[in-house]
Parts: structure tokens; sequence; C-alpha cells
């Protein structure tokens, strides 16, 4: 339509009709190019153009755009020369001058009427079309000579083409009121792309699948502007985002738009939003906004912000660094003057590098304390190193330190070492307060220094008087150091019950205590129903918040040491997830290794050994500290029951630190080691680690059998070693001990117990032992008393009864990955199929119902186990299996026939 309007005026012109058209529209609406198209069409008509491009950097060279019309101009020699001599004549008048200057505005009359009557007899010879691009760039001489000349075509046979982009402040100005007056000028209005001529052009450039997948982004993220849009259509199809050439083109864009337009752009982008951006600039704020408004009109922002991120990091990134830090010093006074939130000042301190005014450090502080409640690690973490090296405050440094500790630990617990010395060199200079004492002992702890941990601890006990932080937090140490550094209680300060009674009232420390003290009194004293209802209750209310872990991991770890595994569980996975999603990977280690723990006690090896891999590398061992006693226990207890002692002998020489033998994780670690060389026939090796096990175990106080049952496994390896009378002691010791407490480890006690007992005795062990274990889901020791079990009744010649268990225990021990154990069954007759028993005439017919009930009966399932199974009650088992003997001739569930099964399937 537009093309089509200059046509239509070019007819006029060439028929005697001079005629000017300004055609105004925002950066890359195609203006230039619509000029240029315009141009070539020129000489169909019998006309000749001239062309000539206004620039920002020759604006203030005199008469440069009208030079350029005469260059192109087919004049004679004579002509030219004449005609260039008077413009350097002019300029050399003006040579030197400001050009801000009022006598800048003013040529010699003659001079003008000189240049334009050039042209005007040019176009007695020849109709002209004279094109200025980007008029609003010209020289002020050049436009008064233009002025001059549109009040002079409208009887001559030129026609004068003028583009401006719509933004410029020259659009007020003299020159554009003066073309616009005249009454044979039309204005000629570009605008940018609609949605479906976005679409159009990407389908143009690059098919119609290319437009259905990206024309509403190009749209969306371009506001129409020609050129943004195919610069985002190349990055979507080779980035499937905004990238570099959105970047660049968002950058061109820029560079070709007024000056006010780019130095607000650069305030846009280090501010982030359009609020407070005319203080930011020292501008007022009408002039803000119209430079915002015209900024919108090209495309570049939507509602006064930036369309993508990539649009305001390619300015920010063209800033000159100092330029860009000056900007957000300014931004950060600016932001807290208003009361803007604390993460929106923190970050311009941040990029800015700077805190030192006297509000800097709290802002710091509160915007990491709220970035690590909103899982913001990384970026606490800055601001906090920056608040650090701010800080001329000893003391608040020391406290900065702490926090920068519990920030870095949340992702690498090995990271925050530098902290750690700067912590102790705190304490020492009295700058550390009672709280965050005790946080450096824990870090301190954990990496294994337990010299340095007590003295910190001691240096505490020492001090005349805690003030409440520090009290709440030695209350909440206090039962977590009893169940998981229980050598270290002693150095403690003590409480009063007044101190401890106030503490534990505190919301912040109430569930912490809670939590310790349930996993605590579980390792002293074994299971009771409160303590289990306890650990629900809290992790019902829990989330991984910055001082949740401890409570989260000893409330999972309470219900698991209780033979609540199965409760544990799903606990736990949730809580895998919100570690994950939190982006908390110190977390999610931690967390992988209870659920490696949780897995370990259902009889899964496979997910035990995969989940305790996982915990390892998601932290590098040697950032575990001494809690890699508890990932590297599992994986060799998993390892080990799952035959692979090659894969797990590189973990087995790993080298550990000395101070793990002082915490909860060293006994995990000693009792898995003691399970792996058990399994590689090293019985004496494995007695000692069992029976050092035992001694820290009984020293600690810890000694419950749902915890680590350390005397069964020493039991094993005294039998190893023909010791049967010391192991039978044990195994009574530990069956006094766990009767009422532990199924579980009643059940194992139970099989290794029939291993050094009567031959006839064992049968009736075994199945005890393998209802205890069946109640308690470990599928892997129950394969394991199954085993004994398919083996004491081949002893007794009851070869249909052991077939039938043997089967059963090959399926458990391949469900679990129990390699060793598959291969035992595997071997020689324990899986052998006893003789039918043979059956004469017609084979009684079972009803569907009976037949599913007597094939899991003849696969050694117990009563119980049918029921749920096949989701009917126990009774109505009994009624079918009374009818199914009767019409099978039976009178026992062993004497079932194994062919049901297949007759079954």
């Amino acid at each position: 339509m537009s093309l089509a309007t200059l046509r239509a005026l070019l007819d006029e012109t060439v028929s005697g009709k001079g005629r000017i058209a300004m055609v105004t529209g925002a950066i890359a609406t195609g203006k230039s190019k619509l000029l240029y198209g315009f141009a070539e069409g020129v000489f169909e008509q019998g006309a000749l153009p001239l062309t000539a491009t206004g620039s920002r950097a020759e604006s203030e060279v005199p008469l440069g755009v009208l030079s350029q019309l005469i260059h192109s101009a087919p004049l004679t020699e004579e002509q030219q020369e004449t005609t260039l001599g008077l413009m350097r004549e002019d300029a050399r008048a003006k040579l030197g001058m400001d050009p801000r200057s009022e006598a800048i505005e003013h040529m010699d009359v003659q001079v003008v009427d000189a240049l334009a009557r050039v042209l005007l007899d040019l176009s007695e010879r020849c109709p002209l079309v004279i094109m200025v691009d980007d008029v609003h760039y010209a020289d002020r001489g050049s436009q008064l000579c233009l002025s001059y000349l549109a009040r002079r075509v409208r009887f001559a046979k030129i026609m004068l083409v003028f583009s401006a982009a719509d933004h410029s402040p020259h659009l007020q100005s003299l020159f554009h009121t003066e073309i616009l007056r005249q009454p044979h000028c039309r204005p000629v209005r570009l605008s940018h792309l609609s949605a479906e001529g976005v679409t159009e052009r990407v389908a143009e450039r690059a098919g119609a699948e290319a437009a259905e997948r990206h024309a509403a982004t190009c749209h969306e993220l371009s506001g129409g502007n020609r050129l943004l849009a195919d610069a985002l259509l190349e990055d979507l199809q080779d980035a499937g985002a905004p990238a570099t050439r959105y970047g660049d083109a968002v950058l061109t864009c820029l560079h070709r738009a007024d000056l006010r337009m780019l130095v607000t752009a650069r305030g846009l982008a280090v501010l982030g939003e359009p609020e407070r951006l005319g203080r930011l600039l020292g501008e007022s704020e009408p002039a803000t906004a119209k430079a915002l408004m015209a900024l919108d009109g090209v495309g570049l922002l939507d509602e006064g912000r930036f369309r993508h991120e990539t649009a305001r990091s390619a300015v920010l990134g063209e800033l000159d660094p100092a330029e860009r830090v000056g900007l957000h010093r300014q931004a950060a006074e600016l932001t807290y003057d208003e009361g803007a939130p604390v993460a929106v000042v923190a970050q311009h301190l941040l990029k800015a590098g700077h805190a030192e005014e006297p509000w800097a450090l709290s802002v710091l502080e509160e915007a990491a304390s709220h970035a690590l409640r909103d899982d913001g690690v990384e970026i606490a973490i800055e601001y906090l190193k920056l608040a650090s090296r701010a800080c001329d405050d000893q003391r608040r440094r020391a406290r900065i330190a702490t926090m920068l500790v519990r920030a870095k630990w949340r992702i690498d617990p090995g990271t925050p070492t530098g902290q750690l010395a700067e912590l102790t060199d705190a304490l020492h200079k009295g700058n550390l307060g009672g709280s965050d004492a005790v946080v450096l002992a824990k870090a301190l702890l954990w990496h294994g220094h337990a010299g340095d941990a007590k003295e910190v601890l001691g240096h505490l006990a020492e001090s005349d008087r805690l003030d409440q932080e520090a009290v709440a937090e030695v209350a909440a140490a206090r039962p977590w150091f009893r169940g998981t550094y229980p050598s270290f209680l002693r150095h403690l300060p003590g409480l009063t019950r007044e101190q401890a009674g106030s503490a534990a009232s505190s919301l912040r420390v109430g569930r912490r205590m809670e939590s310790a003290e349930a996993l605590a009194g579980v390792l002293a004293e074994g299971p009771k129903e409160e303590t289990i209802a306890t650990a629900e209750q809290i992790l019902r209310g829990s989330h991984l918040d910055e001082m949740s872990m401890d409570t989260v991991e000893s409330a999972l770890l309470t219900l698991t040491y209780t033979d609540r595994s199965g409760k544990a569980a799903p606990w736990c996975d949730a809580f895998i997830e919100e570690a994950a999603a939190r982006r908390a990977p110190s977390r999610q280690a931690r967390l992988s290794a209870i659920r490696a723990e949780i897995a370990l006690r259902r009889g899964d090896l496979a997910a035990a050994a995969e989940d305790a891999t996982r915990a390892l590398e998601i932290i590098p061992a040697g950032s575990w500290g001494v809690a890699v006693g508890s990932p590297l226990g599992t994986l060799l207890l998993a390892g080990s029951a799952m035959g692979r002692l090659d894969e797990c002998l590189s973990r087995f020489d790993e080298p550990v630190p000395d101070a793990m033998l002082e915490t909860r994780y060293g006994l995990q670690y000693l009792y898995g080691r003691g399970r792996f060389n058990l399994a590689a026939d090293q019985p004496r090796q494995a007695l000692r680690d069992f029976m050092h096990c035992g001694e820290l175990i009984r020293k600690w106080e810890m000694d419950v059998p749902g915890f680590l049952p350390w005397r069964v496994d020493a039991a094993e390896a005294l039998i190893q070693l023909g010791q049967n009378e010391e192991a039978r002691r044990l195994i009574d010791d530990q069956l006094t001990r766990c009767r009422g407490r532990s199924n579980r480890v009643h059940g194992i006690a139970l099989r290794v117990l029939a291993s050094v007992s009567e031959p006839r005795t064992r049968p009736m062990l075994l199945r005890q032992s393998s209802d205890l274990l069946q109640s308690c889901g470990d599928r892997y020791e129950l394969a394991r008393a199954l085993f004994d079990l398919t083996e004491a009744y081949h002893a007794k010649g009851e070869a249909r009864r052991a077939g039938m268990l043997g089967r059963r225990a090959r399926v458990l021990a391949e469900a679990c990955h129990a390699a060793p154990l598959s291969r035992a069954l595997s071997r020689g007759r324990r899986t052998d199929p006893a003789p039918e028993p043979e059956h004469h005439g017609e084979s009684p017919v079972l009803s569907d119902a009976e037949l599913r009930v007597a094939t899991l009966a003849a696969e050694g399932f117990t009563n119980r186990e049918i029921s749920g199974k096949l989701f009917i009650t126990v009774s109505t088992v009994e009624q079918h299996l009374t009818r199914i003997f009767r019409k099978l001739s039976v009178t026992r569930r062993t004497d079932l026939p194994t062919s049901l099964a297949r007759e079954h399937t």
C-alpha cells in the first residue's frame, strides 16, 4: 500500500506536479527497503533518482547529505565544480563553530538559492526523485537547503521523498514542521508486522513447518520488528531459543535509534524495571516515559520491560564495565532509599561489587537469608562473600562466615573448609558467638578434626555466660551428639533444667530437639510406640528448609531402626525429590544414604547398592568426612550379599578418617566391613570388625538390636572358625535382647541358632525364623532362612517339602539380586521337584478360586500371604484348602502336586 502511494505521487510528479512524501516508522519497519525498492522503479517511469542517507555519525558534517545528492546528480563538470565550490565556501564559514550555536541555523541565502537552482534546472531536463533516508540525521545545513527546495517544487518535476524514524526528536523540529505544512506533502506511516504478517514472513523464509513452530515466538519477542523477527527465526532454528543473533539485532536497532533511547535502554537493562528509571538517569519522568514508549514502538520492550532476557543481556554486555558498575551502585542506593525488596538492592550491590555503605551489610545478610529459604543457595553464597569482603567488624564477619558455611554445606560439605579456619581464628580472638561455635564444632567433627572440635567445645564450656541463642543451639545439639557423635557429648556445656525447657519451647529449636531425642532414645532403649508416633508426626510437618535437615534425618532413622522401614521409605523418597527440586545436592546425598539403609533392611540389595553409590557420586567421598561410613558401610553390606566382592574391593580399600570411629557412622562402616570380610572367607578379620563394633556400641550405650545386630554376625564368624559354643553364647545373648523389640533380628538370630542346633530341632527354629522375617519384610534374610530350611528338610528326607521351599527361596534370592544364594539354590538337589503322586482315573476338578489358592499353597506361601495376594480373608483361604485337600485326597499342603502351577498357567 505504501509503495503504491509513492508510485501514485511519482505519476503526478512526472506530469508536472511536484510532490513530497514524508515516510515515517519505527526502526526496522522496512522504510529503507521501501525507498530502495521504489528507487529501482523510478527509471521505468522516466525519472532520475538521486539518493542520500543521513547518519548520526555524520550529522555534524556541513552539507554532508546535500553533497551526496550533488555527487550522484548528472551535472556538467562546470556545474559540479561551481556547486561544490559553494558548498565548500559555506562549510569553511561554519568550520569550528559549536554545532549548538544559533549561527549554524543560518546559511547565505544566495548559496541556498544557487544549490536549489542546480536541482531545479536539472529537473527541467528530466523528472527528479530526490530521496533522503533517515533525514532526521541530516546536518542542519542540508535540512535548510532541502526545506528551501521543498517550497519550490510544487510546480516542478521534482518528487522529494524523506524518511525518518518516528521516535526521533527531530520530528518536532522546524524542518519536519516545514515539510508537513506544504500542501503538496503526503505523510506515509509504516508499521511493524502483525502476527499474521510475521507468520507469512517466516513461512516465506523457512517454510510452513517453521512458521507453525516459530512464528508465534518470533512475533511475541520482536513485536513485529522485521530485523528482530528474522534474527529470532535463525536463533530458534539453530539453538531452539533466542541467542546471539537476536542480541546483535537488538543492539543494531538501538544504535540506529536516537541517543536518548540508547541511554534509556542501558539504564533499563541495569535497573531491570521501568520504575525509578528516570531518577537513575537524571531525566524527567515525561522524558523517560517518552523514551520507553519509543523503545516499545521499536519492538524491544513490552510494557516497559525487555521482551526477553537475551535482549537485556546484550545491552548490558555492551556497556563499558566501569559505566555498568557505576550504574549498579547508583541503582543500589536508589532502590535502598525507596524501600525496594532486599533481593533487588542486593543484586545491584553484587553486580557493582560494592558494599561500603553502612546499610549494605544488613541488606546482603537479609537477602542471603531469604535466598537460602527460597533455595537460592548459589546467590546466597555470593551475597555472603561480598558481605565478608566488605565487613571490617570482626565479630560480625565471623557471623557472616558461619552463614557462609551453612550455605556452602547445602551444595558440598567439603567446600567451606576455608571458613572453618577463619571461624577458629575468630573463636580464639573472642569474636565468635556461642551458637556459631556449636556450628563450627559440628563442621569440624564432620571433617574429622576431632582435636579442633574438642577445643571449640571446651572454649564454649568455659564461657561464663551463654546467651539465649547459644543456649538454644547447645540444647538442640546435646541429643543430636548423643545419637551421632556420642564420644563428644561430654565436651558440650551442661544446661540447667530451666535453660533446656526454655529452648525446647522455642519453635525454631523444639522440633530439632524432639527429633534428635527420638533417635537417641531408640538407639539407647529400642522402639517405643510413642517414639515412633513422634517421628511420623515430625516428618508430616517438616520441609527441607535451612535448619531442618538434621530434624528430617533423625526422624527417618528413628523409623528405620525400629523395623519401620516400610513407613520410612515413602517419606525418604519425598524428601529426596524435594532436595533435588531445591537444588541441595548435599541433602540429596545424605537422604540417599538413608534410603540405601532402608532398602537394605527390606532386602532390596540392588536398590541399596544403587542408592549408596548415588550418595557417594552426588558429593565426592572426600566431602563426606566422617559420615562416609554410612553409605560406604551400606554399600559393603549390599555388595557382599550380591556377590560383588571385586566391585566393592576399591571401596573396601578407600582410606577413611580416623575420627570416623568416634561416631555412629564408624559403627556402620565396621559392620559393613565385617560382612564383606565374612563373604570373602576372612572370618578372623570379620570377627575383629564385629567385636570392635560391639565394644563401641556397648561403650556408647547404643546396644539395641534394631540398629546393628553385631552379635549374630560375630556368631557366624565364630561358626566358620569352629567355635560353636562361643557363637551360641552370643546368639542366646542376642535373642534375650531382641524378643519383642525386633522381629527382624529375632528371625536372623533364630536362623543362625539353627545352624548350631541339633538337626531334629532345626526345621522348627527355621520355620519360626521364616515367619518372623516374613512379617518384617526383609526378603533377603527370609530367602536365607528358607535356604537353610530347605537344607534341613533334605537332611530329614522330606524332598517334596524341600523342593517347594527351595523354589520359593530361589525366587526371593533372584528378586533380591543375591547371586551367591541363587547359585547355591540352583546347585544339587535343593530345588529338584519331587515325584508327583499318582492319580488314577479322572483328575478331580477344582474351581478357579480353589485352583488359585492351591497353586500358591503349593509354592509355599502361608495362608496370610495367600490372603494378601488374592484379596480374600484368611478364613476363606482356610475353607478353600479344606475342600482342596478333600478333592485331592491329601492331608497337608506339602503334598499338593506342583503340577497345579502349570495347570493354572
